[in-house]
């Protein structure tokens, strides 16, 4: 895939052009409060791995109305019993994958912090296995795929069930007595990407936020600009309910990243592939440009989604060395 985007200037001062949903704040406000009527109840259950390093727990907590999520917690071995506190890192995961397995590597926690891997409810049947159900009902016919579920209505989408339960992944993350509450930064890649920027515009005193190659990002021109799913899930929709163009985008407006991130404080590190067809790089961008925290952008001007790989996760690292305060072992 060749350049297809804006690119130099043009590119990177781009602001997305969509105005903000009306009450916005007040929606997702209200949001949260439901969500916040039942307790946490954050439960661990340890897991046999035969690891060295870590200690691996299963997690289960009250996301989305009470609905149970789970993932996986992963510490350096032997932290709880030590009584430290460590930084944590909440992380989500990309379109169509869940948590995985109990045996698959963190980085995070081999970097000496806590790492808390949240399932994303509904997914985990394309690439990698999930465990947490999606149990709310929605109204109305939807597209195969996760766009248009719930999309004649904001109240009803899917999207603002998980970025409920990615708040509260937070604040389960945040009870627990080898965490320290005010180091916990979230991270993910795409669909984790989007995920971690709604977090980091509903939850004002993270530590840091990593968003790369982000999804759902100035979402109705990156349905203009790409033929590539999960967008177009929301173009072949279109073209069906012709007469529901204008719900679906207000719908969608509402889970849009521009908006979240022009609430987003904290220090963020974010990457772009510019020839990126999934998620195009000025819908990258948009968002980029608008959150209202410190930011570094690094661009990848050869890649695609896989956007920089293993070259991206050593500058996250670093990042979060620097945000959190540690110190890598030389």
């Amino acid at each position: 895939m060749a350049l297809f985007d804006l690119s130099g200037d043009a590119l990177r001062g781009y602001r997305s052009t969509t105005p903000e949903p009306a009450g916005f704040d007040a929606f997702w406000a209200q949001t949260l409060e439901r969500t916040r009527r039942t307790p946490l109840d954050v439960r661990l259950t340890a897991q046999p791995t035969g690891f060295a390093l870590v200690d691996v727990h299963d997690v289960e907590f009250s996301g989305w109305d009470g609905q149970r999520v789970r993932g996986w917690l992963t510490a350096p071995r032997g932290a709880a019993a030590r009584g430290e506190r460590l930084p944590a890192v909440v992380e989500y995961v990309g379109y169509g994958g869940g948590r995985g397995l109990p045996g698959d590597p963190s980085r995070y926690a081999l970097a000496g912090w806590v790492h808390l891997k949240m399932d994303t409810r509904g997914q985990g049947s394309t690439w990698s296995p999930g465990h947490t159900p999606d149990p709310d009902p929605h109204a109305g016919p939807q597209h195969p795929g996760f766009m248009t579920r719930g999309v004649a209505s904001p109240q009803e989408h899917y999207y603002r069930r998980v970025f409920a339960d990615a708040v509260r992944a937070v604040e389960a993350a945040r009870t627990l007595p080898f965490v320290d509450a005010g180091r916990v930064a979230v991270a993910g890649g795409s669909q984790g990407g989007a995920i971690s920027i709604a977090v980091g515009g509903l939850v004002p005193d993270l530590a840091a936020v990593a968003p790369d190659v982000p999804f759902l990002c100035d979402i109705r021109r990156a349905t203009t600009i790409t033929d590539s799913d999960p967008y177009g899930e929301v173009v072949r929709y279109c073209a069906v309910h012709r007469d529901m163009v204008g719900t679906v985008f207000d719908t969608l407006d509402h889970l849009d990243g521009v908006f979240h991130a022009a609430r987003g404080t904290a220090p963020s590190l974010w990457s772009v592939g510019l020839m990126d067809d999934i998620c195009p790089p000025s819908t990258v961008y948009a968002a980029f440009n608008a959150w209202a925290g410190p930011k570094r952008i690094v661009e990848y001007p050869f890649n695609r989604h896989e956007g920089g790989g293993g070259f991206h996760e050593g500058e996250v690292l670093g990042f979060l060395h620097e945000v959190f305060g540690t110190t890598p072992v030389a």
